[in-house]
């Protein structure tokens, strides 16, 4: 029986066609993932079946009846729930008082405390989610902050659930549990629509695939016979996406932190201790390890947005402990950061003024305290042919581009400073196998111009697949610095502080 269906939907913004002729069907209690490159209109599609944007055409069946869904009430009135990839909780409400949001007696009255928290409290352990109902949502970890989306949703009657891009800010062992409550949710006769670039979690938890490319969709497949490879085809038309890493000559160390200790948001306590690391001109050095072992911290303090307690972080034999981001800047060291939309783009900013945030003070952009548009255009244009940024033009807010092309923006506008070394926090968070093949290539092309990479990564295959050599932390501390073709198992061991200094790898 199918509870929902697409026929011909097609939505277009400006020039750009999101949804083209898009028809599928999601059957009772099955899994049917959506696959595409970022901008393939996945997130379009799904914004229309929840009611937070209108098709131009086309029609959607609820329970084989066509009807409209004007806005996301609507959506929800029909059992149609979503998770989105940026959580839509209000941090400084509780996880009841989340997931009540809305809700009232059927006496119309308000809800009271003490009806709230037992009755939420009995629908999370029903679930399987054991979370105190009275704790703020803000001090959540963000793997327990997705499952407070999930409860909501189903609490408020859903039946049919959307979840875009679930996994992409989870652990593996996060991903695990998740995958854990779908099963549930389809043994209890739910349905999941699953939003996904990670073609093997795919094909872990997906019945059906539709694959969209440009707004189309390309391929409908049975996850029973389909492979990476075959996948990967469709979203991007080869079947492997992988860059030959290139071993150069390493030169001399460029970014060098020495007996670092880093400050923690707990008064009296410490992120990171003791922390020692060179990276060498033309090398990449990837930092692996379970978030919340201190690597976020460390990174803040060498982009200067968090003071250090002791140490020193040099730049070509320069400090710049304690300097302001700005300052840090002109000293040599970019920073990308961990979150693009919340920390790297101002997103109701204009892609060009995205594009000149780090720049706009320095020549020849600026001159007697005045800013060239000229000028800024035509280094805004060559940033996105450079790096084939998909955009509707440059005055469109950055907003409007895809997770994929929001990275690009980032990229391209630390390495017009030229600076000598990155740090760079999950440079691929969220994006497809396209857009991660784009930002690998910008980073090797990056290492080969003899630049400094210190790279941050939950994935160890990104880290295996860059790094020259490996850095292990836990406990704040780094446990082990080893080469990338160690043992996994060693390489465990190590992440979780059960082994430290093995096969200490040492260029000099």
């Amino acid at each position: 029986m199918n509870v929902l269906e697409a026929r011909s939907i097609c939505k277009r913004f400006g020039n750009v066609q999101a949804n083209e002729n898009i028809s599928f069907t999601l059957e009772k209690g099955t899994v049917r993932a959506f696959l595409g490159e970022n901008g393939a209109g996945k997130t379009t599609l799904m914004n229309i079946l929840y009611g937070l944007q209108q098709a131009d055409s086309g029609e959607i069946l609820r329970d084989g009846k066509i009807t409209r869904i004007p806005s996301p009430k609507h959506a929800i009135d029909l059992g149609i729930g979503m998770v989105h990839q940026h959580f839509m909780l209000v941090p400084a409400f509780t996880v009841a008082e989340n997931i009540i949001l809305g809700q009232r007696h059927a006496t119309g009255f308000r809800l009271k405390d003490s009806d709230i928290y037992p009755m939420v409290d009995a629908f999370l352990k029903r679930h399987g989610i054991m979370v105190d109902p009275r704790r703020k949502v803000a001090h959540l970890p963000v793997g327990i902050q997705q499952k407070v989306e999930i409860v909501k949703a189903l609490f408020h009657g859903a039946e049919i659930l959307i979840l875009d891009e679930p996994t992409a800010v989870l652990t593996p062992q996060e991903t695990t549990e998740l995958f854990r409550i779908i099963r549930d949710l389809q043994a209890a006769g739910k349905s999941v629509i699953f939003i996904s670039h990670k073609l093997n979690e795919v094909l872990r938890i997906s019945d059906t695939i539709t694959v969209l490319r440009n707004g189309r969709v390309v391929g409908d497949f049975a996850t029973a016979g389909s492979t990476e490879e075959s996948l990967c085809e469709a979203m991007i038309g080869r079947k492997t996406f992988s860059i030959p890493k290139v071993n150069l000559k390493i030169g001399q160390p460029v970014l060098e932190l020495r007996n670092l200790s880093v400050c923690s948001d707990i008064e009296g306590q410490t992120a990171c201790n003791s922390i020692d690391l060179k990276v060498h001109a033309g090398e990449i050095v990837g930092v692996a390890g379970v978030d919340g072992n201190g690597q976020t911290e460390l990174v803040e303090s060498l982009a200067g947005l968090r003071r250090v307690e002791g140490g020193s972080i040099l730049v070509n034999g320069k400090e710049i402990t304690n300097l302001s981001p700005r300052k840090a800047l002109l000293a040599g060291l970019a920073h990308v950061p961990e979150d693009r939309q919340a920390m790297g783009l101002v997103m109701d900013f204009s892609l060009l003024e995205n594009c000149m945030l780090r720049s706009h003070q320095e020549s020849p952009i600026a001159k007697n305290g005045f800013m060239n548009k000229q000028v800024m255009v035509g280094i805004c244009e060559k940033m996105i042919a450079d790096y084939r940024i998909k955009s509707d033009g440059y005055m469109k807010p950055v907003s409007s581009l895809s997770g994929g092309n929001q990275q690009k923006v980032i990229l391209a506008r630390e390495l017009y400073m030229d600076p000598a070394a990155y740090v760079i926090m999950k440079p691929t968070r969220g994006l497809d196998v396209g857009a991660i093949e784009n930002v690998h290539g910008i980073l090797l092309e990056e290492k080969k111009r003899g630049k400094a990479i210190l790279l941050f990564s939950s994935e160890l295959e990104e880290i295996f697949a860059l790094s020259d050599r490996v850095a292990v932390m836990f406990g704040g501390t780094i446990t082990g610095l080893v080469w990338p073709d160690t043992p996994i198992e060693v390489i465990g061991a190590l992440m979780t502080g059960s082994r430290t200094g093995i096969f200490e790898a040492v260029r000099e």
